[in-house]
This record gives C-alpha cells, structure tokens and sequence, in this order.
C-alpha cells in the first residue's frame, strides 16, 4: 500500500457519517460478492475528509508521503473492523435479530478507547473535543468515526433507520422525509432500477 495516494470519490446518501461508512462495503448482499470500497488508506482519508469528519488540512496531513506505512495499513484494518461490527448491529436491528455479542464488544471497546483520548479545548470557535493524546496521526481517523458511530447508535437519530429497498443493495440511510416513506438509497440508482424491473414484468406478464 502506498500511503499518500488520493482515494476515490464516494456516493454518500446516507445522512450521517456512520452509516456512509457501513455503506463503503457495496454490494454487501449481492450473491457474487460485495466490493470493498476501503480499499487502501488514501480510500479511509478521502472517506472521512468528504464525510466533513476531516478538515481538508487534516486530510492532506494524513496522506503525506513518507507517513509509516504499517500504521496507515493498520488503521485502515481498524476501521474496518468498526465497520463490520457496526453493520452487524444495525442490520440486525433492522431484520429484527439479536447482533453477535463480538459486535458489541468491538464497538464498547473502541467507544471506550476514543473518549479515553479526548481533551476538551476552548478556542475562538467554540469548545469541541480533540485527540491530543493519540498515538499516531493515523489514529484519528479512526477515533473520530468511533465518536460518530456512538452518537448514531446512543441518539434519537436512530430510530429513523432505514435501508435500501433493493434486495442486494440494502445501503443504509436515515429517513428524514416528511411521511417517513423513503424506501431507497438513491431514486435515480436503486429506485429507478427497481421501477424498471416491476415495469418490465408487469408487461411480460401481458
């Protein structure tokens, strides 16, 4: 892995940052396979850096050419491992299933891990948290998905769960439309395909 490399551009329809990183997992229902589109560190940065969990200075220092390679591909394992325990968490609540106690024991210790790093500063824009103590510069992408996915998981925000309608697509989003009605990730994706395909066998059926 080269660490420095610009990452690919993502489609980010879920409404919140921790279900857009369950969604970099495509295809996780498809029968041929799923395509992992975390596929190298400069994926993760570019990820969290349009996710606005990065600032573009923070992004740019993170895919610095020389950075050690063994942390990127490290962090790039962790998050990964986040993901997963959070995708079986979420999808189970939404199948109305029981997630592997693995999963939670995953997402506890990683929640614990990133508050345990955590400073509060005061600056001129206001008080937030930060990650002085972290080990590496690596960590931080890391840290702060951990900090996204407790909010969606201990928040009202979850209630509104939903996930794509399309059976081998099922990416996950939050329905903030008015009636609670939205049934895909994307109309002009899933939605559009999906009114073909009932189109098409309505007039076989003909």
């Amino acid at each position: 892995m080269v660490v420095g490399t610009r990452g690919r551009e993502f489609q980010l329809f879920g409404g919140h940052p921790a279900l857009d990183l369950v969604n970099t997992l495509d295809w996780r229902f498809r029968a041929e396979g799923p395509e992992e589109l975390l596929a190298t560190y400069g994926d993760l940065v570019s990820f969290a850096e349009q996710s606005k969990l990065l600032t573009a200075k923070e992004a740019k220092r993170l895919e610095k050419p020389g950075l050690d390679e063994a942390d990127a591909e490290r962090a790039l394992k962790e998050v990964r491992g986040l993901r997963e325990a959070l995708s079986d968490v979420l999808y189970a609540r939404l199948d109305g299933k029981k997630p592997f106690q693995a999963s939670i024991d995953l997402l506890e210790q990683v929640f614990k891990e990133a508050r345990s790093m955590q400073n509060l500063r005061c600056s001129s824009d206001g008080v937030r948290w930060e990650w002085p103590a972290a080990e590496n510069e690596h960590e931080l992408v890391l840290l702060k998905l951990a900090q996204s996915a407790e909010e969606l998981l201990t928040t009202e925000t979850l209630a509104d769960l939903r996930a794509c309608a399309k059976p081998d697509c099922r990416w996950l989003f939050v329905d903030t439309s008015k009636n609670h009605t939205r049934r895909w990730c994307d109309m002009k994706l899933c939605g559009n395909q999906m009114k073909a395909r009932r189109f098409k066998a309505l007039h076989t059926e003909e």
